[in-house]
């Protein structure tokens, strides 16, 4: 059994403020206003990293007036998780048989 896990969305939350926003966005939805007052990352630069987070859909918008709102897909986080924990449970039943290939 072959466990594997996402690199492309371990790549896009990797990043320092990628990851904060993440987790700011798990505790509530937030406007690109309020994330810049959160991080204080400039708004060029927040809109940039928003869009690397919108197009891995690590997160869903909601237009609201001339405000967007952005919100934190769970299901994505939690198949990362999922996918850690099938490796942590391969690495487990590995150790647990004391598998260990020869050396020639």
């Amino acid at each position: 059994m072959m466990t594997s896990v996402d690199t492309d969305l371990i790549r896009v939350l990797a990043d320092p403020l990628r990851l904060q926003i993440v987790t700011l966005l798990a505790q509530e939805t937030l406007c690109t206003t309020h994330l810049v007052e959160e991080t204080g990352a400039k708004q060029t630069n927040l809109s940039n990293h928003l869009k690397v987070l919108r197009e891995a859909g690590v997160v869903d918008t909601e237009p609201c007036g001339r405000y967007t709102y952005y919100r934190l897909r769970p299901e994505v986080i939690e198949a990362l998780a999922g996918q850690f924990a099938d490796l942590a449970q391969a690495a487990r039943a590995t150790a647990d048989a004391n598998l260990k290939r020869s050396c020639p």
